[in-house]
């Protein structure tokens, strides 16, 4: 019979990278270097490779740097080419490029994977993809908060400028649910062929649930969901970017009905919004003449009261994601912050071939 490991020595290995400042606050798992080297052979990136620099911090992340982060969390080797593509993936947000990770509004990734990684990797795609219980959903997404602490330093109260932030900043990672989904999954409509492993994320503000499970109505439902995407507390700018998680049953009432996905991205277009009046009270009726055009009270009336103002601008601005189970009509609207790239990443990895995109 083997012998058990000593937990001292485990406790002790733990509380030396609390004293040191690697952890999120919870415990990490001391990466060995022979634990380093099955990170570093699950992909066929260069270990020196620079998957971003801080210029302004004078910091960067190496994929080595990444692999040691993915083993602090307590991914298995194999999430590694996972954990890559999520990285690359929010990177190609404006915003995340841009300052956001430092961001007073505590930006959290929201990571989305598709094909049949899925499967293989056990990663969650229906009952409790915002909850706790499934290792790669937690592991994963935890990676990129401690690259962001450890190479970079984005620490709250020193570099993290976070006013408040939000619960799960760095543990929102789940798969689509394809199987029941009526539509073609994320990466499919960003560009990428069919039954391709892939990944995309983008830095997201807050998430609203919409419990409807009262109609059968395709129209009473949207009208649902559009109260909740027309909220004034979310609106900074002159528009914004939002998503939605829809469950099963929503999404296949919505298909049964004819709508497509495009279809219900037209519809948020035409009715997600407020009038005049309503943002007059909220004091973000006054939209500045520069860069995005910041909201804020203006000294006169700018158009009549009833006048609508729509928040989304094109279909790119509004995700749709079929995810979670089929169990209760619940979905989840989210907040992008800023603009997501509205493209997703093929994962790379030493045990198949990346699979080549259509298009951007």
């Amino acid at each position: 019979m083997a012998t058990p490991p000593d937990p001292d020595a485990a406790r002790e290995a733990i509380e030396y990278c609390y004293e040191h400042g690697w952890t999120d606050g919870l415990p990490v798992i001391p990466a060995s270097e022979a634990l380093l080297e099955q990170f570093l052979a699950a992909t066929p990136r260069d270990p020196d490779e620079v998957l971003w620099r801080m210029d302004h911090l004078d910091r960067e992340c190496t994929v080595r740097t990444a692999a040691i982060n993915a083993a602090m969390a307590g991914c298995l080797p194999e999430y590694f080419p996972v954990v890559l593509a999520a990285w690359d993936a929010v990177m190609r947000d404006r915003a995340a490029k841009g300052g956001g990770w430092q961001s007073t509004s505590g930006p959290a990734p929201l990571i989305v994977i598709n094909g049949p990684i899925r499967s293989e990797l056990g990663i969650n795609s229906s009952g409790g993809i915002f909850a706790a219980g499934f290792r790669p959903n937690a592991t994963i997404p935890r990676t990129l908060g401690l690259m962001l602490r450890n190479a970079f330093g984005v620490v709250p109260h020193v570099f993290d400028q976070t006013t408040q932030g939000i619960p799960g900043r760095f543990s929102i990672c789940f798969g689509e649910n394809e199987e029941e989904s009526p539509w073609e999954p994320l990466a499919t409509e960003t560009g990428l062929e069919p039954g391709t492993s892939a990944v995309s994320c983008t830095l997201t503000r807050t998430y609203e649930f919409v419990d409807n499970r009262h109609t059968q109505d395709p129209e009473q439902l949207l009208n649902d969901f559009a109260d909740t995407l027309s909220r004034t507390g979310s609106l900074i700018f002159r528009g914004q970017s939002a998503g939605v998680v829809l469950c099963p049953e929503h999404a296949q009432m919505l298909a049964d009905a004819g709508y497509s996905k495009a279809d219900v991205k037209d519809w948020f277009i035409e009715h997600v919004g407020r009038t005049e009046a309503d943002l007059r009270r909220a004091g973000k009726d006054g939209v500045s003449a520069s860069g995005p055009g910041a909201r804020s009270a203006s000294a006169e009336e700018r158009a009549p009261a009833d006048s609508f103002t729509p928040y989304f601008g094109a279909r790119k601005d509004i995700p749709i994601i079929v995810a979670g189970a089929r169990n209760a009509a619940i979905s989840m609207v989210f907040r992008v912050f800023g603009e997501w790239s509205n493209t997703s990443v093929p994962i790379e990895s030493m045990a198949a071939p990346v699979a080549a995109a259509k298009g951007g």
